[in-house]
Formats: C-alpha cells, sequence, structure tokens
C-alpha cells in the first residue's frame, strides 16, 4: 500500500500524516509507503524521519514522475493555493489549483491505462465553490444537490477540479472521491492567505496574548469545523467503500462535510467565556469589504445527511472547538490561560 499525500507538510497534511502513521494502516491494511510531497519541507519535521515516509520537494506539477515511479494506490491531495490569494492572483490559481490538478488526474490515468492500480484519489475541495448568485439565490439550508455558484476564483477552481475528477471516475481512470471541508477553525501557526484566515486569527492570537483583527460584522454566519473531525471526515471518506448502505460511499456526488454553524459575535462571546476579558478585548473591528464578499457568499446551514451516513457528526458547538484547541496547542497559549483536561485526539 502506498499513499501519497500532496501538501504533506500543510497544516491539514501534518494531521492526516500523523493519524495515517499511527494506525500504519489504510482501509485494513499495512502501509508500506507514505509519500508526503510538498514545495517546502521543514528541516526538523518528525514525520519526516520515519521509516514508513518518502518525501517528494518542489513544485508539484515538475515532480509527478517521481511521485508515479512507484505504483500509487491511493492520492490525498491537499497542496493548493488557497481563497484571497487566487483572488489577487488568477493565474496563480489556475496554475496550482485547476492545472495541477488536471495534471495528476493524467498522471493516474496512465498509471490505469499501463496495467497499474487505479488509484483512489481524494480530492479537498472547498464550501467555496457555492455562491448565492443574484437570480438564484442559495436555499436556507444548503446540501450536496444544491447548484454550485461559486463568487470567487478560488471556488470556481475548486468546482471545476470536481467535474474533472468526476469524469475521471466516470471513464474508470481513477476512483475519485471529493471532500467539501468547512471553514477549519481554530488552525494553529501564522495567519495564511486564505480570505477565511481571521476565523482562526480572531481565536488563536488572542489566546497567544496577541491582538488581532475581525473583518466582517459580528452577525455574519459561518460554517465551521475543528482540526480534529476535519481529519476525521478526510480520511473517512477516503477508506470508504463503495455502496448504498450506511457507511459506504453512495453514487458520485461530493461529501460536505458536517458543519458547526455560529456566528462571528457567538466565537467572540466564546472567546470572552472562556479566555475572559483581557483576551476577548485583544479583538478589533474592523470590517474589510473584501473579506466579507468572498467569506459571505459562502452558505452557513448545511444539510449533513450524507456526512452522517459515514458515521460523521459536526462539532457540538464552538466552546469543544476552543478547548480542543487549548488542549492541543498548550504551547502557543499565553502564560496564565487555564488548559483544560486534555480528550483524546484521534487525529493523534
Amino acid at each position: 500500500m502506498r499513499i501519497v499525500i500532496t501538501g504533506g507538510f500543510g497544516f491539514l497534511g501534518r494531521q492526516v500524516t500523523e493519524t495515517l502513521l499511527r494506525t500504519r494502516t489504510f482501509r485494513g491494511a499495512p502501509i508500506d509507503r507514505l509519500v508526503l510531497a510538498d514545495r517546502f519541507v521543514p528541516s526538523d519535521s518528525p514525520t519526516a524521519a520515519d521509516p514508513l515516509v518518502d518525501v517528494v520537494q518542489g513544485d508539484l506539477a515538475d515532480r509527478l514522475d517521481e511521485l508515479f515511479a512507484e505504483p500509487v494506490d491511493a492520492l490525498i491531495h491537499l497542496a493548493a493555493a488557497v481563497s484571497a490569494e487566487c483572488e489577487a492572483d488568477f493565474d496563480l490559481g489556475m496554475r496550482a489549483n485547476v492545472d495541477t490538478t488536471r495534471a495528476l488526474l493524467e498522471a493516474a490515468r496512465a498509471q490505469s491505462a499501463g496495467g497499474g492500480p487505479t488509484p483512489r484519489l481524494v480530492f479537498s475541495s472547498s464550501v467555496a465553490v457555492y455562491g448565492s448568485d443574484p437570480a438564484l439565490p442559495l436555499p436556507p439550508v444548503v446540501s450536496e444537490s444544491t447548484l454550485p455558484t461559486p463568487r470567487s476564483s478560488y471556488g470556481t477552481q475548486k468546482l471545476v477540479c470536481e467535474q474533472l475528477i468526476a469524469d475521471y471516475t466516470r471513464r474508470g481512470f481513477v476512483d475519485g472521491r471529493v471532500v467539501r471541508l468547512m471553514t477549519v477553525s481554530v488552525r494553529p501557526g501564522k495567519p495564511n492567505a486564505a480570505a477565511s484566515s481571521f476565523l482562526s486569527g480572531i481565536i488563536r492570537e488572542p489566546l497567544a496574548g496577541l491582538p488581532a483583527t475581525c473583518p466582517v460584522r459580528p452577525e455574519l454566519k459561518v460554517a465551521l469545523a475543528s482540526p480534529r473531525r476535519t481529519v476525521e471526515g478526510i480520511l473517512r471518506v477516503a477508506e470508504a467503500d463503495r455502496g448504498t448502505s450506511r457507511g459506504r460511499l453512495d453514487g458520485a456526488l461530493p461529501v460536505n462535510l458536517p458543519a458547526l454553524t455560529v456566528s462571528v459575535a457567538e466565537m467572540l462571546a466564546t472567546l470572552r467565556r472562556v479566555a475572559g476579558d483581557a483576551a476577548a478585548d485583544l479583538v478589533t473591528l474592523a470590517p474589510d469589504v473584501n473579506v466579507e464578499a468572498i467569506v459571505g457568499s459562502w452558505p452557513a446551514v448545511f444539510d449533513n445527511a450524507r456526512a452522517a451516513a459515514l458515521g460523521l457528526e459536526p462539532d457540538p458547538g464552538f466552546e469543544s472547538v476552543v478547548r480542543d484547541y487549548l488542549a492541543d496547542h498548550a504551547d502557543a497559549l499565553a502564560p496564565g490561560t487555564l488548559v483544560p483536561a486534555a480528550r483524546p485526539n484521534p487525529c493523534r
């Protein structure tokens, strides 16, 4: 069993890798090699030193021959340019998201056409494929059968990739699976170029004793998922057998990962309740029409039935999300921050 993870040293890539290295199995079979592909590889990464791990560093489009030098049984494609940078640089988004994904699909197709295994390809899409078109507003509750009408270049690029994967799967070139990720909060580390980055920053930075800016109206509602639930969803869809019974992946539709619906005001109130006034007062409201135009176009309320059929559930509440972050990232907190007793993390 040889598995390739693109974006293997990004935040979600690291989380998925750590989970697979803990179990050392995929679909009940032992993992022989876990190949992590990324443009940047930390010099001190403990995962890179694991005997199961091979590292392929560089631009993904230039490393496909190396990735497919041996048969690929499963490919978890997490590498992408994110929302705000795709809006700022159209060519970057098309190259990183559409062109590279198509090149991956062609490499997978060549493998199966040449007598090798048909790769199981898992693609991380996004809630950004949805948007409220003036002529076709979104329904109050969104499901996988809702027509995607993205309102950003990033969302459009993800939707293009979804359709390519569906057709390559229909033709038997790959066994494609698409997971639409909700906004992941609370992410550790530094802010990234995603328009939704503030949805982690308004919690993460104050917990570290740092100021943060909220660029949207507090009443804006968003759909979130914790890192733990997101990684669980990616791997559940990756490992699921095909079929119509509960626990199996039916049909060709993407799976919207379970969403916790919460307003930004509720997020800030949770921060105040959990961490106190000193932390909450570090957040400044500073509206940015460009950020709100992107994030505000995404739906906030989802029908989670398709994910539930796979045994996936949303986070029970935003306080649970914050407390998981406190337990998992105590080293990133300001001195004196109350850390709850750690709950078991299935992603570690």
